[in-house]
């Protein structure tokens, strides 16, 4: 197993593909939610990711500031393979894109767009919650900043 960090232009084709095909599985399969995947964001961030073999066990994109939310650094589309979630690398993903954020945008906050069964899991990292809660594609969500 392997972490690996990079920008759209460097993923192989079949490096994207195990991304969107792990992102797709869960976001909209899993969860039963139709939204658009590809939203533009993937060409102007960084991919942090956990491959064993050819196979995508976790993902998160990270966004640097002005992207997601003025004057804030971002990380999305958080997932883990549901056969590796007992692996806890969930918790390492989340340890290594606030590092990841933290080193390149020193100073910038990081804020997400949670989805509330989730706030404890975010508020283990230091994560406030700076919302209520609103439907996102149908799905309860939550705004959360880390400083």
């Amino acid at each position: 197993m392997e972490w690996r960090i990079k920008s759209f232009s460097d993923l192989s084709s079949l490096e994207l593909y195990k991304i969107l095909q792990l992102r797709i599985n869960v976001f909209m399969l899993e969860q039963d939610c139709l939204y658009p995947e590809c939203d533009d964001k993937d060409l102007k961030g960084q991919h942090l990711y956990l491959v064993d073999e050819d196979q995508c066990l976790a993902y998160a994109r990270l966004l640097p500031p002005n992207v997601s939310y003025p004057n804030c650094s971002s990380i999305g589309r958080v997932v883990v393979h549901a056969d590796h979630r007992k692996h806890k690398y969930g918790q390492e993903l989340m340890e290594r894109a606030i590092e990841y954020l933290k080193n390149e945008f020193p100073e910038v906050p990081i804020r997400i767009s949670a989805q509330e069964y989730l706030k404890r899991f975010y508020t283990n990292f230091g994560f406030k919650i700076e919302s209520d809660v609103y439907l996102e594609d149908d799905i309860p969500h939550l705004e959360m900043a880390l400083y």
